[in-house]
């Protein structure tokens, strides 16, 4: 990682990487093909650890101030997926136990 990716933006209390990808999630649609490939084009970074930089990225103040919509919406679906998971693993539990 370069230190302009690292480094905060005064501003925005974010890094020049956090910004894009918090601006990546915002327009990715826009891209053309499968979401994970516009992921390893642009961030270089297999789709696991990009979402692992998402998760860690949305849980910041300063990505809340950067986009609080779009923070929301990405914490709300992340926060739906667990639930999910979390519910599947736990009825499959069950039906081993019975």
């Amino acid at each position: 990682m370069s230190e302009n990716e690292s480094a905060s933006h005064p501003a925005t209390g974010l890094s020049e990487r956090d910004k894009a990808i918090l601006d990546f999630e915002r327009e990715w649609t826009r891209h053309v093909g499968a979401k994970e490939e516009a992921i390893s084009s642009q961030f270089r970074v297999s789709s696991a650890r990009y979402y692992q930089m998402l998760n860690a990225v949305i849980d910041t103040p300063a990505a809340v101030r950067y986009d609080p919509m779009l923070v929301s919406r990405l914490r709300r679906t992340r926060d739906n997926r667990t639930r999910t998971v979390r519910t599947t693993t736990s009825l499959h539990d069950e039906e081993l136990t019975d």
